[in-house]
């Protein structure tokens, strides 16, 4: 794939520098798989890894903002609109954060992560019914790469289960899904609500708006966490900190720097995209090296490969037709957050 034109060097470096961000930016975001995938095998509850996970992030976002122009315009529209706040945040982080972290006792990080590589679908699978203009466009280019996605998911989970899918099996599939499709519809849904608004609100100040908006869910879950299963222990807060800080605040950050930087290099921008199948990579690496899983084998490593060839494909068809057009990276971009 060629990200430049060979005459013109600082176009080259600038979409080099671009696709390392966004190789980061994969690397960051595969420590949610890992350090949940830790703290469910190692003794800790899932309920506290996600709980604890947006409960930390917002200290540290807030950190963040004075880097990024601050709280803006972000309180009058909170005040202004509290009701889609509040309910498309819900969606998006709640609705996504509980099945994706209750499926991490389920299998192998790399099973999670893989899974969930059908959030890549979601976008376009739910733009008929969440658009009322050109992005409404369903492309069956786009359904066909779909289908191999879907298809290396089924053959890694079949694969993983040794062709012998139980319930156990197809419940934490169906909550990874779930997870995958929560978490582009409540973004999107933001966004098309603040293309009406007056306010304007940068990226950043978007996902803190959407990390305080979920605090009052996360703090009830926290309540009722702490009556079931009691308070949760140092090295659970030490592990869900990491994903905080890891995926909430570092991996969003460097992935907002890497689709600005080539938003009018389409074959650049294509490979930004692709570059969350990385993720796939490195969850499969660093689950054998740090908590000794074993390497996908099989119908599941055909399944990874069919993964990571589906999402290369999808992320040059969907970066080619964004480059041109503001409102396709904006979407893009809001499914990479928190």
């Amino acid at each position: 794939m060629i990200l430049f034109d060979a005459k013109d060097p600082p176009m080259r470096r600038n979409a080099l520098a671009a696709v390392g961000l966004a190789l980061c930016s994969a690397l960051f975001f595969t420590m949610t798989y890992v350090l949940n995938r830790s703290l469910v095998s190692g003794g800790g509850h899932w309920a506290w890894a996600v709980i604890l996970r947006y409960l930390i992030t917002l200290p540290l976002l807030a950190l963040a903002l004075p880097w990024r122009g601050g709280l803006g315009e972000l309180p009058r529209e909170l005040r202004a609109h509290p009701r889609a706040w509040l309910t498309w945040s819900s969606v998006g982080f709640v609705l996504f954060g509980i099945p994706l972290t209750w499926a991490a006792g389920s299998g192998p990080a790399w099973l999670v992560a893989g899974s969930f590589q059908t959030t890549v679908l979601a976008g376009p699978l739910l733009a008929p019914l969440i658009y009322r203009d050109a992005r409404r466009e369903l492309a069956w280019r786009t359904l066909a790469v779909g289908a191999l996605i879907v298809a290396g998911v089924f053959a890694l989970q079949w694969g993983h289960a040794q062709g012998h899918l139980g319930p156990g099996d197809w419940l934490a599939a169906g909550a990874v899904v779930l997870a995958a499709f929560a978490y582009p519809l409540g973004n999107r849904m933001l966004l098309l609500h603040l293309e009406a608004s007056a306010h304007r609100v940068n990226a950043l100040q978007r996902v803190f708006g959407m990390t305080l908006c979920s605090w009052p869910l996360w703090l009830l879950f926290a309540a009722i966490a702490w009556s079931r299963v009691g308070p949760p222990s140092w090295r659970e807060i030490v592990l869900a900190g990491g994903v905080a800080l890891s995926s909430g605040v570092i991996a969003t950050v460097l992935f907002f720097a890497a689709t600005d930087r080539v938003r009018s290099q389409p074959t650049a921008l294509a490979a930004v995209e692709a570059m969350q199948a990385a993720e796939l990579l490195f969850t499969t690496m660093l689950g054998a090296v740090m908590l000794g899983e074993a390497w996908p084998r099989g119908w599941a490593l055909l399944g990874a490969l069919a993964i990571v060839v589906g999402i290369a494909l999808f992320g040059w068809m969907s970066g080619r037709d964004a480059a041109s057009n503001e409102e396709a990276v904006r979407a893009l971009r809001s499914d990479r957050s928190a």
